[in-house]
């Protein structure tokens, strides 16, 4: 195992990014059957209706569906391992700092003085395992924690809220 990916018993990185549960793994699987699914549907009857869709080009057509089916699937079963390894976040006095991605890398700085909304979201496949998104807005955009315990999501909202109510209290 990387260093990169060590964690130590508080569940903190050796730069001190929190990670993600494992649980978390499980939720993005759920997700990626029901989109699964929905692929193989719409993948099944683009090759059903090739005939009338592309007459003597449906070969052609259906050897291209198939290879692009295939990178999706892969893409379904191994985008939630890749996406856990990947999932930082830290919180300090200052920002709010999110690492995540599965091909691109993302790092979002969000700084707590320029936050306008909090709120924690629980979609039906994230509650049957407990889990919470807490979303921030700013003027800037939105960006979320996701896949969070639900009682950390909540404290995590509630500091931010308090910290930004502090700074709006004393620039009055």
């Amino acid at each position: 195992m990387k260093d990169e990916f060590a964690v130590d018993e508080n569940g903190l990185t050796a730069d001190g990014y929190h990670i993600l549960l494992p649980v978390s793994k499980k939720s993005m699987y759920v997700a990626n059957a029901i989109k699964f699914a929905l692929v193989s549907v719409f993948f099944g009857l683009c090759i059903h209706f090739s005939d009338i869709l592309f007459g003597t080009y449906k070969d052609l057509f259906c050897g291209g569906i198939i290879v692009l089916y295939i990178v999706i699937v892969v893409y379904l079963i191994a985008g939630p391992i890749v996406y856990y390894r990947r999932y930082r976040y830290k919180l300090d006095d200052d920002k709010a700092e999110i690492r995540r991605g599965i091909i691109t890398i993302s790092h979002t700085l969000v700084p707590i003085e320029r936050i306008h909304q909090v709120e924690v979201s629980r979609g039906p496949i994230n509650r049957m395992f407990g889990l919470a998104n807490v979303v921030i807005t700013t003027a800037g955009g939105v960006t979320s924690l996701d896949y969070l315990d639900e009682t950390t999501a909540e404290s995590i909202a509630s500091k931010l809220n308090e910290t930004v109510v502090k700074l709006l209290k004393d620039r009055d």
